[in-house]
C-alpha cells in the first residue's frame, strides 16, 4: 500500500522535480522488502526527561488490539546496535520566506553539523519547483553551499516537496529523520494537505518541523501552525516555532536529543492479510515503577496490498 500511495502521488509531479548534482544518486525505484514493521519510539517521564535504559522486554506492542512479538530492538545512542541514520532536510526558499531565510539557513547548517554519523543527507529545497540531491558526509560542504546560495523567490510547493522526499526515502533501510524548515504555507502544490497526511501515515519517516511564522499574516498563522504540528505528530516527531536564533538552537537540541534517545522496534505482524488497510499500533512500557510516561511514535501503518489471485 505504501508503494502504491507514493508512486501514484508523486507520478504527477515529475515535471516540477529537478534532481540536483549531489554525490549520491537520488532514490527513485522501490525495492521489495520483508514485511517488517519498524517503529521509532521515544519515551519521556512527566518532567520531559528521556528514559534511556529500557530493554526489549520493557516494551509491548499491540496491533489492532492483538499482541505482537518484537523481533528487532536497538537504541539510538548505541553505535553498535543503532540502525543506519538517513537524514533529510526540506528547505523552503519561496518568496514568503524572505524575512526568515537567513535565520532558517543558520538553523539548518547548525543542525547538520551535529549529526556527523548520518550515512547520507538528502536536501530538498523548494519554491515553485522542487529540487532534490543526496550527499554523503565527505561532501557536506557542498550541501551547505547549496543551502546558503538559495535566494527567496517564487511560489511554495511544500506538499509536493514532502511527497518527493517520502518517495525517495521509501527505499532506505534504517532510521529516517526529516527536518522541515518552512513557514507552513503552500501556494503551488498538486498534492493537497489531505494527500500529504495520507502519505505521511504511509511512511516510516520521523518528521520534525521548524516553522517560521513570526512574519506570516495573522489570518493564516494558526492554520499553518496546526498543519505543521499535524505532520510532525503523526510520525512521532515534534514541531517548533522559533522567533530568534536562541529558539532555533533550543529546537534542534531537542531534535538531536530525540534522535539519540530513540528506540527502534520491529515486528512481523500476525495479520498476514495483504489488504492495504490501516492498522492501528499501540506501544506500552511495562517496567514496574515507571508511571505517567509519554510515548512518541507513529500510530499505525498501511498494510501491504496485493490483488487477489496474484
Amino acid at each position: 500500500m505504501r508503494r502504491a500511495l507514493l508512486t501514484t502521488a508523486v507520478a504527477g509531479l515529475a515535471s516540477s522535480v529537478i534532481v540536483g548534482s549531489g554525490v549520491l544518486p537520488a532514490a527513485g525505484q522501490f525495492r521489495s522488502r520483508v514485511d517488517l514493521v519498524t517503529l521509532g519510539v521515544t519515551v519521556t517521564d512527566r518532567r520531559g526527561d528521556f528514559i534511556t535504559d529500557l530493554t526489549r522486554d520493557d516494551f509491548e506492542i499491540r496491533e489492532d488490539g492483538r499482541p505482537q512479538t518484537i523481533t528487532s530492538f536497538a537504541r539510538g545512542d548505541s553505535e553498535v546496535e543503532a540502525p543506519p541514520l538517513h537524514l533529510g532536510l526540506l528547505f523552503d526558499t519561496s518568496g514568503s520566506m524572505a524575512a526568515d531565510l537567513t535565520l532558517a539557513r543558520s538553523a539548518a547548517v547548525k543542525f547538520l553539523n551535529t549529526l556527523s554519523d548520518a550515512v547520507d543527507m538528502t536536501l530538498v529545497d523548494f519554491d515553485t519547483e522542487v529540487r532534490v540531491a543526496r550527499y554523503d558526509q565527505a561532501n557536506f560542504a557542498r550541501m551547505v553551499e547549496r543551502i546558503r546560495n538559495r535566494k527567496p523567490d517564487g511560489w511554495t510547493a511544500l506538499y509536493d516537496a514532502l511527497g518527493v522526499y517520502l518517495d525517495g526515502a521509501a527505499e532506505d533501510d534504517g532510521r529516517k529523520i526529516l527536518v522541515l524548515y518552512t513557514d507552513g504555507g503552500d501556494t503551488r502544490s498538486t498534492l493537497t494537505f489531505s494527500d500529504v497526511l495520507t502519505l505521511v501515515r504511509a511512511s516510516d519517516v520521523t518528521i520534525h518541523a521548524v516553522g517560521f511564522l513570526e512574519n506570516q499574516p495573522s489570518s493564516v498563522r494558526i492554520a499553518q501552525r496546526m498543519r505543521l504540528m499535524d505532520i510532525a505528530q503523526t510520525t512521532g516527531g515534534q514541531a517548533f516555532f522559533p522567533s530568534a536564533m536562541k529558539d532555533v538552537e533550543a529546537a534542534y537540541e531537542k531534535i538531536v536529543a530525540q534522535i539519540r534517545n530513540q528506540y527502534t522496534l520491529g515486528y512481523v505482524s500476525t495479520n498476514t492479510a495483504q489488504d492495504g488497510n490501516w492498522r492501528r499500533v499501540e506501544i506500552r512500557v511495562n517496567r514496574p515503577g515507571l508511571r505517567d510516561l509519554r510515548i512518541q511514535s507513529r500510530k499505525g501503518y498501511f498494510a501491504l496490498y496485493r490483488e487477489q489471485g496474484r
